[in-house]
């Protein structure tokens, strides 16, 4: 009986929108690891922290495509 009723969720949440599935997700993961306020604030300071050092040009950016080449270089060699 449980088989169905998920079943029958799962049918009902494939045809929300894309935004409320989003919603529906978010909760679901938030129930899983609950927010830790005093991390949440690290990662905003770190965050600041980085916006701050690229807008001032205190580091160099690196496009993604040439990281990933690097690093499938690296794990070839």
């Amino acid at each position: 009986m449980l088989a169905l009723k998920q079943e029958q969720l799962f049918d009902e949440i494939d045809i929300l929108p894309i935004d409320l599935k989003t919603k529906i997700v978010d909760k679901i993961l938030a129930s899983i690891t609950p927010a830790n306020s005093s991390i949440d604030a690290l990662w905003i300071k770190e965050v600041n922290q980085r916006k701050t050092d690229i807008e001032s040009n205190n580091v160099s950016l690196v496009d993604g495509d040439e990281v990933f080449k690097k690093i499938s270089k690296r794990l070839n060699s």
